[in-house]
């Protein structure tokens, strides 16, 4: 059984030769960039002000009046919240053994039969891509079977932009349709180990050095 992720899952179709070095051999690692970085520090200090009440340093208080704005609505909230799927697309721990595809929701709040994902973002907003809230509200509908409307965003934090999508219980299979071909590209590409690489501008970034594509990033 092949285990994936939204991120997993969008590495494959940017590059197949890359997510098997990287993802399934583990012979290469992707490079920590600043960006990452920071968006690290900025989810985990956005989910203790959330759960915990921790304030904000000097460097997030910028978010604060976002975050106010959530802690005030109805329901209850989950930060942070893992999520998990059998290959039966049946609810199941974010650890389990058996879990197909997983993944966690910077912002998860149930209200009754309504819910409300929010998935923050520290990059700029071109091309937004609202696929992860898909998989998210496909997760939610699993592990929340009273839910039956979910309202969810792309928060861009820095540059106060949200992408709104909206999603009903009836749409589940329609949303399963979004992911099916990519998923059935991967399992063909496991079955056959066939791993073809795509040569974009971005190959400069790729740590696979044993590419035929492989070129050396300029600084």
């Amino acid at each position: 059984m092949i285990k994936w992720s939204y991120s997993g899952l969008k590495d494959f179709t940017k590059c197949p030769r890359q997510y098997h070095e990287v993802k399934v051999l583990q012979n290469f690692k992707k490079e920590v960039t600043e960006q990452m970085r920071y968006g690290t520090e900025v989810h985990q200090a956005l989910e203790d002000y959330v759960r915990n009440g921790i304030p904000l340093n000097r460097n997030y208080e910028r978010f604060q009046p976002l975050l106010d704005v959530l802690m005030q609505m109805p329901g209850t909230r989950f930060p942070e919240h893992k999520m998990a799927l059998t290959i039966d697309k049946q609810p199941c721990g974010f650890d389990d053994a058996d879990y197909w595809v997983r993944g966690i929701a910077d912002l998860l709040i149930i209200d009754g039969d309504h819910a409300f994902v929010i998935d923050y973002k520290t990059g700029k907003p071109k091309m937004p891509d609202p696929d992860q809230l898909k998989l998210m509200a496909l997760m939610v509908f699993a592990h929340f079977p009273s839910v039956k409307k979910i309202k969810a965003a792309l928060a861009f934090i820095l540059y106060d932009v949200f992408i709104p999508e909206e999603y009903e219980r009836n749409q589940v299979d329609s949303i399963w349709d979004v992911f099916n071909p990519d998923l059935m590209r991967l399992s063909l590409a496991y079955e056959n180990n066939t791993w073809m690489p795509n040569p974009t501008p971005l190959c400069g970034w790729c740590p696979v050095d044993t590419c035929e594509f492989y070129k050396r990033r300029r600084n």
